[in-house]
């Protein structure tokens, strides 16, 4: 199996689109650990840098830790080798660092820390929440910006000063300052990461910040669509982009932004209507009504050959 140093990590996951694979469910709501596997495999055929394992898209969230670790080894046993698997890590600091350790023990690549529960946060204790997770594992650690983990540019730096395996830092804010500031002071210290909900809609003005990739929860049910999206906005084919923005992108926009939570509803959704079905949402999100999943059955129709 490949394993990848911190900086390996780094250079490899910002080399291409990053995959966030869907979690699948049974209709009681259990982990469909076949159907999961099947996913990973069939998507480790196309041309990703790295699979983020029961991230936001994988509904991190509605698992318990048990649950993301089963998710997280069946990741590392159906990606193809040379491909990095991430693992996610999140909560409280305690358990954000129990779930690190599990991911190194689990033979991930890395680990993808996720915004600490519930209480507000000072720079302070999200400087002392990161150090303590980076500390705890010899992995890259990705870390993801958003909701109360909202950092200052001096705690990044502080961070990328005294973590070496700090790797990356994905942006699901749209802090245009903050993105600009680390691009300019920290150079290629960072990986950073392009992480707002449907990231395909800030890839272009992004790419100027130097945010080489972005998390592609769309390559879930439409890979080749989200692939050569990106390559066209890595070439800067601004017609391009935009022709695709408007025939596909910002229609589904429209759909995924009637509910709150749609974001992930929408990608199982679609996996539904191209025929890879991967199962309910878990409460406390919903699922697309039956008059939403056939207006997103006929946007896919513009955008797919059957």
């Amino acid at each position: 199996m490949t394993l990848f140093a911190p900086e390996e990590l780094r250079s490899t996951l910002g080399s291409g689109l990053l995959s966030f694979p869907v979690t699948h469910a049974r209709p009681d709501l259990s982990f469909d650990e076949d159907a999961y596997r099947d996913h990973v495999s069939r998507q480790g055929e196309y041309e990703t840098s790295g699979v983020f394992a029961a991230g936001g898209t994988g509904e991190f969230f509605a698992l318990t830790p048990e649950e993301v670790g089963r998710v997280v080894r069946a990741a590392v046993a159906s990606a193809p080798d040379g491909k990095p698997v991430v693992a996610p890590a999140g909560y409280g600091t305690a358990q954000a660092v129990a779930m690190a350790r599990d991911a190194e023990a689990a033979g991930a690549h890395g680990v993808f820390l996720l915004p600490p529960y519930l209480t507000e946060v000072s720079q302070e204790g999200l400087v002392a929440h990161v150090r303590a997770v980076c500390a705890a594992t010899d992995l890259g650690v990705v870390v993801y910006h958003r909701a109360n983990a909202a950092f200052g540019f001096d705690a990044v730096q502080q961070l990328a000063a005294d973590c070496p395996n700090f790797v990356g830092f994905k942006d699901g804010v749209g802090d245009i300052d903050l993105m600009t500031r680390i691009h300019a002071r920290l150079g290629d210290r960072l990986l950073s990461v392009g992480g707002l909900p449907t990231a395909e809609t800030y890839a272009l003005p992004y790419l100027e910040m130097g945010v080489t990739t972005y998390s592609s929860a769309i390559f879930n049910f439409l890979p080749e669509f989200a692939l050569d999206f990106y390559h066209a906005v890595r070439a800067r084919r601004a017609e391009e982009v935009y022709r695709r923005l408007a025939e596909f992108v910002l229609p589904y926009l429209d759909i995924r932004n009637r509910r709150a939570g749609y974001a992930v509803s929408i990608v199982k959704a679609g996996l539904s209507v191209v025929g890879h079905p991967a199962g309910p949402v878990r409460p406390p999100l919903t699922d697309l009504t039956d008059a939403e999943r056939d207006e997103l059955a006929r946007l896919v129709d513009r955008v797919v050959v059957r």
